[in-house]
C-alpha cells in the first residue's frame, strides 16, 4: 500500500496521515476537477484511489460533517484504506469473473437502481431547496404570520442558575445525609465559600470540575423536588433548607434568575425559516414518492 504523492514513500509511517490530510485540505474542495481530481492519494500494485473518488465517497456523509473531515488525519487515512481495500477486492472479483453469473449481474443491477433512486431523491430535494430560496420573501411572510399567531411557542421559560452540594443517599442513610446537608448550610450561612465546599465535600461527581455550579436551567430540566426548591428561592444568594431529590439531600443557592421572555421575530426568524424549509423539502420528497 502506497500513499501518494511519491514524496510520502520516504517518510516515517506515522507522518503519512498528517501529510495526507494537509494535501487534502490544500486541494480544491468537493468536487475537485481537472488535474486535482486525478491526483492519486493512495495506491497498491493493483489499483489507486484518486481525489475525485475520495470526494465522491465523502458525499455519503451528511453535509455538516464533510468540511471538517480532513481535519482528522487518522480518519482520512482509515477511509482511504477502506476505499483501497474495496477497490482491490472489486478488481480481483472482476478478474475472476465473479460478476458474470446471472444472479451476480442481477445484484449489481439492483445496487445501481438503488443508487440511481438516491440520485433522483437528491435531485428532488435540491430543486425544492432552490425553489424555497427563490421564494424566500413569500415564505418569510408566512414565517412572520406563524410567529404572530403562536408567540408562546417561541417563548423562553423562566430560568434560574444555581449552585448545589449533594450528599448521596446511596452512600449514607437518609438521616445522615440530611444532617450533613444541614451542617453544610450552617457553614455557608456563616460565610463559608460554597463553591470551595462543593469541590471538597459534594458527592455530585461533577462538583470537582464545576464547583457545584449548574448554570442556567428551566423548571422541567431538573428533578421536580430540586426544581421546586431552586425556583422558590426569592433572591440571588439565598440558600435553601436541605432538599431531598432522587439523588440525595441537597443544599441549593440561587445565583441568578431570568423571567419568562418572548423573543422578537427577528431573533427567531432564522430558526423558523430553517424549519419551514425542512418541512417544504420533506413535503416535496414525499409528493414525488407518493406519486409513484
Amino acid at each position: 500500500m502506497t500513499f501518494m504523492p511519491n514524496a510520502f514513500l520516504t517518510l516515517p509511517q506515522a507522518a503519512v496521515p498528517v501529510l495526507l490530510a494537509l494535501v487534502l485540505t490544500s486541494l480544491p474542495t468537493i468536487a475537485a476537477e481537472g488535474p486535482a481530481a486525478d491526483a492519486v492519494l493512495i495506491a497498491n500494485s493493483r489499483v489507486s484511489v484518486t481525489r475525485a473518488e475520495y470526494d465522491a465517497e465523502l458525499l455519503k456523509l451528511p453535509p455538516n460533517l464533510r468540511d471538517g473531515f480532513p481535519n482528522n488525519p487518522r480518519r482520512v487515512t482509515d477511509l482511504l484504506t477502506r476505499m483501497l481495500v474495496t477497490k482491490t477486492l472489486a478488481t480481483v472479483a472482476k478478474a475472476a469473473k465473479l460478476d458474470q453469473p446471472p444472479i451476480a449481474r442481477l445484484r449489481v443491477e439492483l445496487e445501481i437502481d438503488r443508487l440511481l433512486a438516491q440520485f433522483m431523491i437528491e435531485d428532488v430535494e435540491a430543486k425544492a431547496e432552490a425553489n424555497f430560496d427563490v421564494n424566500r420573501v413569500r415564505f418569510e411572510v408566512r414565517a412572520r404570520e406563524s410567529f404572530l399567531v403562536d408567540k408562546a411557542k417561541y417563548s423562553k421559560p423562566e430560568q434560574v442558575s444555581a449552585t448545589h452540594i449533594l450528599f448521596d443517599t446511596k452512600k449514607h442513610t437518609s438521616d445522615e445525609a440530611k444532617r450533613l446537608a444541614q451542617e453544610t448550610r450552617a457553614k455557608i450561612l456563616a460565610g463559608a465559600d460554597m463553591n470551595k465546599l462543593a469541590r471538597e465535600i459534594s458527592e455530585d461527581p461533577s462538583a470537582g470540575n464545576n464547583s457545584g455550579s449548574l448554570g442556567w436551567f428551566s423548571e422541567k430540566e431538573m428533578d421536580p423536588a430540586f426544581s421546586a426548591a431552586a425556583f422558590a428561592l426569592k433572591s440571588d444568594g439565598d440558600v435553601s433548607e436541605p432538599v431531598l431529590s432522587q439523588f440525595g439531600w441537597h443544599v441549593i443557592r440561587r445565583d441568578g434568575h431570568r423571567p419568562t421572555s418572548t423573543p422578537t421575530f427577528d431573533e427567531v426568524k432564522d430558526a423558523i425559516m430553517a424549519e419551514m424549509k425542512k418541512v417544504y423539502v420533506d413535503d416535496k420528497r414525499e409528493e414525488a414518492i407518493n406519486a409513484i
